[in-house]
């Protein structure tokens, strides 16, 4: 296992200068966005957490069969922890690239309030008048969109066979949001929260018509050059790597016995992020995902008295009542961030705003549910939020409501592939 600091991304911005130019250009493409989250101390995990941390990755990756995982959690009164494993457990993980799966939501919902900070939009803008070529959309809203209240469905479950036999396709967005719209609900649009994959494509192609802009220009601007996230994209269709140096991403598929193959999954690392587009199709690495989550969670992105993330619904209404979604993100107790998977990759990130502390892991199977990456990073989350002070700082307080054997045992129940004995 190697350890890498990130700790130049987590560092707040406190030159005079570099907020004066943001209070004068907002979120302009020259600007540099300051996360307001405590200052990251400059030191390693204590081992024994760095050790606990360890043998979760390990465990989840054998629960879904991964050859490599990497992590990342910033602890700002303690320490930081940037590690690769398996096939990632060499050179600089750091460096290493990822599909980012469904953060690409909070991506595009940050593009929305952005653009309604502009005045080029207004959240309550019916999106048909922007996307006037989609029938039925009726009275369906940007704002019901970005908040998962439209009642569209998701297109995944009808093309999933598709892609993975031509993952060099390029999808056309409008048939993603076409096939969504089969699958529609018959919830009242803007009451109940539902996995609607075709709602932030259908999002995405309301913003590239409402600014004359690509989703990948835009979120350039607005996104990733204010955060400095060079390690950041949103591709094209074309089917490629997820950067020149990306972690290897597989599939395990059923054999002949019709048990999943855990021993020797398929390689799926090049595909077109077409798939996914704005609701899955970024292209990260673990330090620009965590230094993401950070400005998520604090909506460093964000507008004066955007409340966003303030009216949030159950994602599941026979679940814990701490775990909600709106805004493109999921607030889980103190935590706020993303989770998902697109073949290849699960991925989850998730950060408090209040102590700064932030996980993000990324597992390289995408055969097993992807509520296994939120399970993961709630487990290294409980494990981090005791890590002891570093010398001169001081632990917070908070809790948060689960433990790390709750979600141990929610990993062992979602696995895939044998576990150890």
């Amino acid at each position: 296992m190697q350890a890498r600091s990130g700790r130049r991304r987590f560092a707040v911005l406190g030159a005079v200068l570099a907020v004066s130019t943001l209070l004068l250009s907002a979120c302009s493409a020259d600007s540099t966005v300051t996360v307001d989250v405590p200052e990251q101390v400059d030191a390693q995990l204590p081992d024994e957490t760095a050790s606990e941390i360890q043998s979760a990755v390990e465990f989840a990756m054998a629960a879904t069969g991964s050859t490599g995982a990497i992590v990342g959690v910033w602890a700002p009164w303690s320490g930081e922890l940037v590690s690769g494993f398996g096939t990632a457990d060499s050179g600089d993980a750091s460096e290493l690239t990822f599909r980012g799966a469904d953060v690409t939501r909070a991506m595009t919902c940050d593009a929305l309030y952005q653009l309604v900070d502009d005045g080029v939009v207004a959240l309550d803008d019916p999106v048909s008048t922007y996307v006037s070529s989609v029938a039925g959309l009726g009275s369906t809203t940007l704002e019901e969109l970005c908040n998962g209240t439209s009642g569209l469905g998701s297109y995944w479950p009808v093309i999933e066979s598709m892609s993975l036999s031509t993952p060099e396709r390029n999808w056309e967005p409008r048939e993603l949001v076409a096939y969504g719209m089969g699958r529609a609900t018959d919830a009242v649009p803007g009451t109940v929260w539902d996995d609607s994959d075709a709602g932030y494509v259908l999002l995405g192609l309301a913003l590239e018509s409402a600014t004359q802009k690509t989703a990948a220009a835009l979120f350039d601007d607005v996104i990733f050059e204010p955060l400095e996230m060079d390690s950041t994209s949103l591709p094209s269709g074309t089917a490629t790597t997820p950067g020149a140096n990306a972690l290897d991403g597989t599939l395990s598929l059923p054999g002949e016995d019709g048990a999943l193959n855990c021993a020797e999954p398929d390689d799926v690392t090049e595909y077109s992020s077409s798939i996914g587009f704005t609701n899955s199709g970024v292209v990260t690495s673990i330090t620009d995902l965590g230094h993401y989550t950070q400005a998520l969670a604090v909506d460093a992105l964000g507008v004066d008295g955007s409340d966003r993330f303030s009216t949030p619904l159950p994602v599941d209404s026979s679940g814990p009542t701490w775990f909600t979604s709106t805004g493109g993100a999921y607030q889980a107790g103190s935590l706020i961030g993303q989770f998902g998977k697109v073949p290849g990759y699960i991925t989850a990130s998730f950060a408090d705003p209040t102590t700064g502390m932030t996980v993000s892991v990324v597992l390289n199977n995408s055969a097993a549910d992807a509520n296994v990456g939120a399970y993961l990073a709630w487990q290294i989350a409980a494990i981090t939020s005791k890590a002891p002070a570093a010398s001169g700082q001081t632990a917070p307080d908070a809790g948060l409501p689960w433990t790390a054997e709750q979600y141990h045992d929610a990993i062992a129940q979602a696995a895939v592939c044998p576990l150890p004995e």
